[in-house]
């Protein structure tokens, strides 16, 4: 599965479940919220103060990660 913004955290870490500690690098402990299971990561991000470019290198990240 193709890591995007639209994508929520539920998707993300039952796709990639070892995942979590990019986000949690950036303060995103989503994996463990309850708002996380529905929310992209688009929207957390944003709900978390952070910048289109900031999605993008968190985005980069994951992906990264997906690919090794």
């Amino acid at each position: 599965m193709e890591i995007t913004k639209d994508m929520t955290f539920a998707e993300l870490i039952q796709s990639n479940p070892g995942a979590g500690p990019i986000l949690a690098k950036y303060g995103m402990h989503c994996i463990g919220c309850r708002i996380g299971i529905t929310e992209t990561i688009e929207q957390g991000v944003k709900a978390h103060g952070y910048d289109d470019a900031i999605l993008d290198k968190i985005l980069d990240e994951l992906k990264e990660f997906q690919n090794n």
